[in-house]
């Protein structure tokens, strides 16, 4: 059996084999040769276990995903699979191997090599993984991604400040997600074919998180993305025939409960209060999480009939490992209720939290998706392989030769009541029970134009709170400009730099009257701005520091003092609940709001407009720059200027107010030419390599920052051959 390795220019492996499960497990072999670290780092994460190498700091994510059971979940799936559809689970096995395999070659080249530096820098062999290790990592990479803990956040803003409090910080403002997705029909396009391009916006790592990549054997020859520790290419991937990409949908598909618990006998025994008024036994049993140079923490993983308990327990919240517990002594906010873990009254049962999600509730992942998608010709193939599909909901786009084209929300969101979707909810009373699954919406393509950035697209019913329209409406705006588009045009779109969010403020800064000196001329200029939030403009930079003063005053007002405490939720899930970059990215609502809890948000403006007029002047790009998310953080690292900004098309998030620095951006751009596959784009922020010093490495970084992007190669003359395996 014959299995070929060819590298074009900038190292992106293109595969070749006899069959389906061979590549497989060539996509296993060069994932882990090319990703050593960056897999062994997902595998620890997937199973909790990554605290035994990185320490303290990655203590609470382990804790959180032992106490949601996230590895038990990806075996209950995988066995799952392999009795619905063993093609599939053999093929996942057939990458495993290929994993396996790798990940021995680079244990057995050791160090000398210069493979996988960091596994030397902390003391760690590669593991090996298991059939069910890619659910595993899925499910890990999508835990957090529909954004379960903004629940927790919705209800400590109406517990302190009233349920209004709810829609006045909804993220429907400027919002810390962005994807950007678009098709254009073969009537809008230059070649009569159409093209889709976009960009997924995630945390920015390195190494990053989609893998370019070819996957060809005798039933097909897809170009992508794949997801490191994935076979196939679920996201974003060409046949030649058919082109198909996604966005978050932004639905709202986990729930989170309020349970009260109790122990029950020798203290061994948990039970939890159910909606009949009865109480049941909960699953229970206890793990050691080890920690780098600390001793090991026992966390005890409880689950009740509506799911795994990932915060509190039967002692309440402030029993919760790697929780900020209220210091000893400290009393409640004044006027306020207790904390959600404290006891309501004498002989009230302390409270917990649980978690449910549908892959734990049904047992499948809908990984039987993935080979469907690499053997699809037509439209009509992508949409049936999506109608298997389960988490993480997104909006689909896809486009054929032929002229067939899709705009569909792929995934299953439960049907519930209204409640679970906005709050945290009792498990004691009725009415909060899963009672199906909603059929997933589809959306036409209006004037020969598809547009989804997480706005409040065909997915509305099925979610609480989505991006602001803003770079919905800047891609409708520019795709409208043209009659005609190429798949080179599409650099335009990737780029723009349009800030439509800062109206708000600009209006509250126009208001103001009586400056003189530094602010006034402050002023005047930044009405003049064009908006863009270029690198080097001073006019954005400006208008950036004065952002951040407006959030750092609201933030600080006695108005919102009883959201300044970090609840006793676990570590790893405060970020949802932090004060202020909740007021910098509803800041939109919070000053357009008719009223603002008294707040004087005008005097607010003119002291930060007279701060601000009393700074030196700076480009945007010397304060906004890439911060990637790396396993071991190298203090000295200083990352290069960026252009854009959360609400523009070019969607690179910092946190107003807190940071000018971003984390999150285009974890890649692509092109998808239906006419000629060749003709197609693609580009990642750093390389094909994971390994420090190759000369893949970084060598992509150049182009992303300047919006370029490098060819997709099809010719496999132009294709440099690496190795035969056989």
């Amino acid at each position: 059996m014959t299995t070929e390795i060819y590298r074009d220019a900038w190292g992106v492996p293109h595969l070749r084999a006899d069959d389906a499960r061979s590549l497989a497990r060539l996509q296993g072999l060069v994932t882990a040769r090319d990703r050593a670290w960056q897999l062994e780092v997902e595998r620890h994460r997937a199973r909790g276990s990554s605290a035994s190498f990185l320490g303290p700091d990655a203590l609470s994510w382990d804790l959180l995903v032992r106490r949601a059971r996230l590895d038990d979940t990806a075996r209950r799936c995988f066995d799952d699979l392999a009795g619905r559809d063993p093609e599939t689970a053999d093929w996942t096995r057939a990458y495993v191997d290929g994993v396996n395999e790798g990940l021995r070659e680079t244990a057995r080249a050791g160090h000398a090599c210069g493979l996988a530096p960091e596994f030397a820098r902390v003391g760690l062999a590669p593991g090996r993984w298991e059939p069910w290790t890619p659910l595993a990592v899925w499910l890990a990479t999508h835990l957090l991604f529909a954004g379960f803990p903004a629940k927790l956040w919705r209800e400590e803003a109406a517990r302190h400040l009233g349920p209004e409090a709810v829609g006045l910080f909804a993220t429907d403002g400027p919002g810390t997600s962005g994807s950007n997705g678009w098709l254009v029909s073969g009537d809008r396009t230059v070649t009569g074919q159409p093209v889709i391009a976009g960009d997924p916006h995630r945390f920015v790592e390195d190494p990053g998180v989609y893998q370019q990549i070819r996957l060809a054997c005798d039933e097909f020859d897809v170009v992508g993305l794949a997801v490191p520790g994935v076979p196939g290419i679920a996201h974003f991937g060409h046949t030649g025939t058919v082109a198909w990409a996604i966005t978050n949908a932004m639905a709202d598909y986990q729930d989170l409960y309020r349970e009260r618990l109790r122990r029950t006998g020798t203290g061994t025994g948990v039970e939890a209060l159910g909606p009949d008024g009865c109480w049941r036994p909960v699953a229970r049993h206890t793990e050691l999480v080890r920690v780098a140079g600390e001793e090991s923490v026992e966390v005890e993983v409880l689950e009740t009939e509506r799911g795994p308990v990932i915060a509190g327990g039967p002692e309440g919240l402030d029993g919760t490992p790697g929780s900020r517990d209220r210091a000893p002594g400290t009393p409640p906010t004044p006027g306020a209720p207790e904390a959600p873990g404290a006891h309501a009254s004498p002989g009230t049962p302390p409270l917990a939290v649980s978690l449910r999600c549908p892959p734990r509730v049904t047992s499948d992942l809908g990984f039987q998706t993935l080979l469907p998608l690499l053997r699809a010709r037509r439209v009509a193939d992508v949409d049936r392989a999506f109608d298997q599909w389960v988490e993480p909901v997104n909006v689909v786009q896809a486009a054929d030769t032929e002229g067939g084209l899709l705009h569909r929300v792929a995934g299953r969101v439960p049907r519930r009541a209204t409640a679970n979707g906005t709050r945290v909810v009792p498990a004691w009373e009725p009415g909060h029970e899963w009672t199906g699954w909603h059929e997933t919406p589809r959306a036409g393509v209006t004037d020969g134009v598809a547009v989804m950035a997480n706005q409040r697209g065909p997915a509305a019913r099925l979610g609480v709170e989505f991006a602001a329209p803003h770079r919905a409406d800047r891609i409708r705006t520019m795709l409208a400009g043209r009659r005609q588009w190429s798949a080179s045009d599409m650099r335009a779109v990737h780029t723009d730099t349009r800030l439509a969010s800062a109206e708000p403020l600009l209006e509250r800064v126009s208001a103001l009257d009586g400056l003189t000196g530094p602010a006034a001329a402050l002023r005047e200029r930044l009405l003049r701005w064009d908006r863009r939030m270029d690198a080097d403009s001073e006019d954005a930079g400006r208008y950036a520091a004065l952002r951040g003063a407006v959030v750092r005053r609201l933030a600080a007002h006695p108005a919102f003092a009883a959201l300044t405490a970090p609840p006793a939720y676990p570590d790893v899930l405060l970020p949802w609940l932090a004060l202020l970059p909740r007021i910098g990215f509803a800041l939109e609502h919070l000053l357009r709001a008719e009223e603002l809890y008294g707040v004087d948000r005008q005097r607010l403006v003119r002291e930060a407009l007279e701060e601000t007029a009393g700074q030196p002047a700076a480009p945007w790009g010397d304060t906004h720059r890439l911060a990637p998310w790396r396993a071991l953080p190298d203090p000295s690292y200083r990352g290069p200027a960026l252009a854009g900004d959360h609400d523009c098309v070019l969607c690179t998030s910092s946190v107003p107010g807190a940071t000018d620095l971003a984390a999150r951006g285009p974890a890649a751009r692509y092109v998808w030419d239906l006419a000629r596959r060749e003709d197609s784009l693609w580009v990642v922020p750093h390389g094909a390599s994971g390994v420090p010093g190759h000369p893949h490495h970084h060598d992509q970084l150049p182009l992303w920052l300047e919006g370029e992007l490098a060819p997709v190669v099809t010719d496999w003359a132009q294709l440099t051959k690496e190795s035969d395996h056989g």
